[in-house]
């Protein structure tokens, strides 16, 4: 219990009266401090209980005293002690009535009673009530670390802060969802912090930060060692902590930044594994690659998955914290929902192989949705940590070869579309007209029609529409001449001389659909 002016006053060494401020008795104090000056304002942190003798006063003065009471108060004094039988015999009715007036405690001092023994006495209580709080914090810290060694780990943990706390705890994960909460009602609580947990992760680690409401005060604390935050704490209590209550929620944020470490240290093992799995799997070993793989990604393996590849929207970025934030979104979506997942980072790129209509899946088309959405609003084009996501479509643990190539054909697409992510079914799904929306082909298709069009431009005829209706008919002399109202013989005069212009036969296939796609591509939107 904090040290308080009733303390004192039910101190019977000190033999302390009140005079004024009967109601504000409990109100907590932080020093004892002696000081004659007409205005100690200047040298006041708030807090204090003021102890003179009125030597520089006109203790007797009622608007002297009423100045005087009035800046004591509004500099965060909690009392005055007024020592009598030094210059005044008794508490001067002014300093009284002032006090009264402001509703500011005063206590009166006996001659036998120096100011040395109040001071020690409040020195002593703070003293005894630090050690409470040191050795509550300590009890608190063997209490949570016995909680994080248990079986329920973290959830325990919680439990015990929050009880330590009187008010609430809750864990995030990297993307900023409730990972556990105690009591139970707490997590729909601190699912609404989530903006604020995000905006914390934006800073580097370690990072804290107040929000408070109409419900409660909640402190915020990252927990990680590294630039990036691997997770977050929320503590709800009713007013600000304490001692000893800040003493245990600093045990948990180091304790839980251990686990999220060493869990880190795992999550890095498993990576390799997977690495080495999936290094199976291309190779077209699914029987060893299961035998690897075992209870960890054994049942990823059984069932139909996707394959994800993943590299930053502007090429040769070298630290791409997008490939961070899309992994931490699919690891979590995973976690929550027990799903196997199958993670590997690689230099500048990140291949992730998850179950089929899974969370991670869905996890990673929502981020890609917020991409999109986020580059929407800013026309400037992709920011530092944008990605371009290639999904496959489903197969077994014998496509992966398969996959990975439809992955990286969607990934392509996705970059040269400018767009966040494509699906290979999306491809497939499609034409093949949009492919045709390049420089490169739109260069090819002018190149091998320039001649043609030249000849056109002199009024020597229309061979770039004869071989468009031409080709349209399959070779059709009467049906292509039918479209372009002209005899079947001119036709036939236009197409060899097409062939003559271009020296390449129209017999052959490989020509004809050449002609074709670059007819296509330069009439193609851009």
């Amino acid at each position: 219990m904090p040290l308080t002016l009733a303390s004192l006053v039910q101190h019977s060494a000190l033999k302390l009266s009140v005079r004024a401020g009967e109601g504000r008795l409990d109100t907590p104090v932080r020093w004892a401090h002696v000081s004659e000056l007409a205005d100690p304002v200047p040298y006041m942190e708030g807090g204090e209980l003021l102890l003179v003798t009125a030597m520089k006063l006109d203790a007797e003065d009622p608007q002297e005293m009423r100045r005087y009471v009035r800046r004591l108060s509004a500099a965060g004094v909690v009392g005055i002690g007024f020592a009598v039988g030094v210059n005044y015999d008794a508490v001067p009715e002014a300093l009284i009535e002032a006090a009264a007036a402001e509703d500011m405690p005063l206590l009166e001092v006996p001659r036998r009673t120096p100011f040395l023994a109040i001071s020690k006495a409040v020195s002593a209580a703070l003293a005894a009530d630090q050690y409470r709080a040191v050795t509550a914090g300590f009890e608190a810290q063997r209490e949570l670390t016995r909680a994080a060694l248990s079986a329920d780990g973290p959830a325990e943990l919680l439990a015990r802060l929050a009880a330590h706390v009187h008010g609430w705890a809750a864990l995030y994960d990297t993307s900023g969802a409730v990972v556990a909460a105690a009591p139970e009602w707490a997590a729909r609580r601190a699912a609404r912090l989530t903006p604020d947990v995000e905006r914390l992760r934006e800073r580097p680690a370690p990072a804290s930060a107040v929000v408070g409401g109409s419900e409660d005060r909640v402190e915020l604390q990252s927990l990680g060692t590294g630039r990036r935050a691997r997770g977050a704490l929320a503590v709800g209590t009713g007013a600000p902590l304490g001692t000893a209550e800040r003493y245990a929620v600093h045990s948990a944020v180091a304790l839980l930044t251990l686990t999220t470490e060493r869990s880190r240290s795992l999550h890095d093992a498993e990576s390799r594994l997977g690495a080495a799995v999936l290094r199976m799997l291309m190779a077209g070993e699914a029987e060893r690659a299961r035998a690897v793989a075992g209870d960890l990604y054994g049942a990823l393996l059984e069932a139909p998955f996707r394959l994800i590849a993943a590299e930053p929207a502007l090429p040769g970025t070298a630290q791409p914290e997008g490939l961070a934030l899309l992994a931490d979104a699919v690891e979590s979506a995973a976690a929550r929902t027990g799903e196997a997942l199958l993670v590997v980072p690689e230099p500048g790129r990140l291949v992730v192989l998850a179950a089929d209509g899974g969370s991670a899946v869905q996890a990673c088309l929502a981020h890609a949705e917020n991409l999109e959405a986020r580059r929407g609003r800013d026309a400037s084009g992709p920011e530092p940590d944008e990605l371009v996501v290639g999904l496959s479509a489903p197969v077994g643990s014998g496509g992966v070869a398969a996959a990975l190539k439809q992955a990286d054909q969607a990934l392509a697409v996705a970059r040269r579309r400018g767009r966040p992510l494509v699906e290979h079914e999306e491809m497939a799904a499609g034409s093949v007209l949009p492919l045709l929306a390049d420089d490169a082909v739109r260069a090819f298709a002018d190149g091998t029609l320039r001649a043609l069009r030249e000849h056109d431009a002199t009024g020597r005829g229309d061979l770039v529409a004869s071989l468009q209706a031409w080709l349209s008919r399959h070779g059709q002399w009467d049906a292509a001449a039918a479209d372009l109202g002209v005899h079947r013989h001119t036709l036939r005069y236009r197409m060899k001389r097409v062939e003559e212009i271009l020296g390449r036969s129209l017999d052959d296939p490989d020509v004809r659909m050449e002609l074709w796609l670059a007819l296509k591509a330069t009439s193609a939107p851009a």
